[in-house]
C-alpha cells in the first residue's frame, strides 16, 4: 500500500490501518536468524539523535537505511559519514517509502513527536529505540507502553546509564541489603532547563533549511523565534515542546532509584517549587513524590524527592555524607543502616566510610545499551529498559511537571484510571490535543 503524500491525514489513517493487521505478520517475517542484518532509520540526524543512530550503527549486523530531519542541513551532513543512506525531511514520507525496508528505528527528536512517530512505527512492527523521556504527556507513555507490550516489540528507552556499570553497581548494593532498608531518597540536578522570561514579541524567518511546520508537528502554529529560543537546543525550556530539566535529567537521576527500590506508580505528587509560565518550565523544582513501599524500603511508603537548579536537598541530608561533597547531579539514599551516595554518573559510595571500607564492590559486567537494543531486535536476549520498565519511570516523571502547576499542593494519583482524584483541574495536563491534521490512531 502506499500512502498519499503530502496530506498528512490520508498517512495517519492508513498507517493506523496498517498497524491494526500487520504488526504480529510483519514480526513473524522479522523473526531471522541472529545473523540477519538488521535494518534501521533514524528520526533525528544530529545531536542525540546523531549519538543513537552512531552507537547503534557501530554494531556489525546493523545497517544504517535512512534518517529523517527536519532541518536538512543535518541530514546531508551526515551522508558524509553515512553516503549510501536516504535522507528525508518528512518522518511521515520516509515511513511511507521505507516501511518493507526496516527492522528498527530510534525516535530522537524533540519531545512534543517522540509519541507521534514513535507510535506510527511500532503500528508498522518496527522495533523502537526511544529517547528520554519516552514521551511529552503520561497518556502518551501509557498508550506507547501497551501498545508495544501487546504485540511483543522490542523496545528500549535511551537511559545509557541504566546498563552501565555505576547504575548497576548501585541497583545490586541497594538489593542485597548493603545500607539495609530504604527510608527515604533524595535527588537532584544543577541543570536549569527553564526560562523566567517571557515569550519574545517577534517573528522571525526560519533558516532556509528548516521546515518550520514539520518541526512544530503535532503542536500548534506559531512563529518560528530565532536565536536558538526553539531549534535547535532550547525547545527542552518550552512547556509545548520539552519536559524541562526533570523531564531531561529525571529520567536517568530517578533511574536507579526506580530500579533498586523496584517501585510502582507513586501515591501522590506534590510541589514546592515554582510555578512554569504559560510557555515556559521554572527552574529550581522541589517536587516530592510518594511511592508504595516495597521489600526494599523500612515502611509501607517511600519518600522520594526532586530538586534542580539551586535546590538541593536539606542541610540535615548533605550533612550525612560527612567529608563527601555534594555533586552537581545525583542521589542520596538513607537507609536503616547506612547511606549511599550515587553522583550521576560516577561509581556509588557507601557512607560512613569506616563502615564500609571492607564492604565487598559488584563487578557487573558491562552492558552497551545500544548494542544491547540491537541483539534484541535480532532475538538474542532482551533489553533492560524495555517500555514495560521505562515506561511507568517516565510517567512517574512526567507527573513532576504535572505537580509544578499546582504549587503546595498534594495531588494524589490514581495510575490506573490515569487521574488525580482530588485536584480534578491537574488531569487536564495528563494528555494534550494535537492539531487538526496530525491525528495519529492510538493517541488522538
Amino acid at each position: 500500500m502506499k500512502f498519499s503524500l503530502p496530506s498528512r491525514r490520508r498517512f495517519l489513517q492508513q498507517a493506523a490501518a496498517i498497524g491494526i493487521a500487520a504488526p504480529a505478520f510483519i514480526r513473524n517475517l522479522r523473526a531471522a536468524p541472529p545473523s540477519e542484518t538488521v535494518r534501521h532509520a533514524s528520526f533525528g540526524a544530529s545531536g542525540m539523535a546523531g549519538a543513537d543512530l552512531r552507537a547503534i550503527s557501530s554494531h556489525k549486523a546493523t545497517k544504517l537505511v535512512c534518517v529523517a530531519d527536519v532541518d536538512t542541513a543535518s541530514g546531508e551532513a551526515l551522508k558524509r559519514d553515512f553516503p549510501e543512506i536516504r535522507v528525508y525531511q518528512d518522518w511521515r514520507e520516509l515511513l511511507d517509502k521505507e516501511q518493507k525496508n526496516l527492522d528498527s528505528v530510534n525516535v530522537s527528536t524533540p519531545d512534543h513527536m517522540h509519541a507521534p512517530i514513535g507510535m506510527s512505527a511500532l503500528q508498522l512492527g518496527l522495533a523502537m529505540y526511544g529517547q528520554k523521556p519516552l514521551t511529552n504527556d503520561v497518556y502518551e507513555t501509557r498508550k506507547l507502553t501497551e501498545y508495544a507490550r501487546e504485540k511483543k516489540l522490542v523496545t528500549q528507552m535511551g537511559i545509557q546509564v541504566h546498563s552501565a556499570s555505576e547504575y548497576r553497581n548501585a541497583v545490586h548494593l541497594i538489593q542485597e541489603g548493603a545500607i539495609g532498608k530504604v527510608k527515604e531518597v533524595h535527588t537532584w540536578s544543577s541543570k536549569k532547563w527553564g526560562d523566567p522570561s517571557r515569550l519574545p514579541a517577534r517573528m522571525d524567518a526560519p533558516p532556509p533549511t528548516l521546515n518550520w511546520n514539520l518541526w512544530l508537528g503535532v503542536m500548534a502554529e506559531r512563529p518560528f523565534i530565532g536565536d536558538g529560543y526553539y531549534h535547535p537546543g532550547n525547545w527542552r525550556k518550552r512547556i509545548d515542546f520539552g519536559t524541562g530539566t526533570f523531564g531531561d535529567m529525571g529520567c536517568h537521576i530517578y533511574d536507579p532509584v526506580f530500579g533498586a527500590l523496584a517501585l510502582t506508580a507513586p501515591v501522590s505528587v506534590r510541589s514546592e517549587g515554582p510555578m512554569p509560565s504559560a510557555h515556559n518550565w521554572a527552574n529550581d523544582a522541589i517536587v516530592h513524590y510518594v511511592f508504595p513501599g516495597t521489600k526494599f524500603t523500612a515502611g509501607t511508603t517511600v519518600a522520594v524527592t526532586w530538586y534542580d537548579g539551586d535546590q538541593r536537598p536539606p542541610k540535615a541530608v548533605q550533612e550525612l555524607l560527612g567529608k563527601q561533597g555534594m555533586p552537581d547531579q545525583g542521589s542520596i539514599f538513607i537507609g536503616e543502616g547506612g547511606i549511599m551516595l550515587l553522583p550521576h554518573v560516577s561509581q556509588p559510595i557507601l557512607l560512613p566510610e569506616e563502615k564500609f571500607k571492607d564492604h565487598p564492590r559488584p563487578k557487573l559486567v558491562i552492558s552497551d545499551h545500544w548494542q544491547q537494543f540491537v541483539e534484541a531486535v535480532r532475538g538474542n536476549g532482551q533489553t533492560s529498559a524495555g517500555f514495560d520498565y521505562s515506561g511507568p519511570l517516565t510517567e512517574s516523571v512526567l507527573l513532576g511537571g504535572v505537580a509544578s502547576r499546582f504549587p503546595k499542593q498534594t495531588l494524589e494519583w490514581d495510575a490506573a484510571h490515569l487521574k488525580f482524584t482530588n485536584v480534578p483541574d491537574a488531569n487536564q495536563y495528563i494528555r494534550r490535543d494535537y492539531r487538526k491534521g496530525w491525528e495519529v490512531k492510538g493517541l488522538s
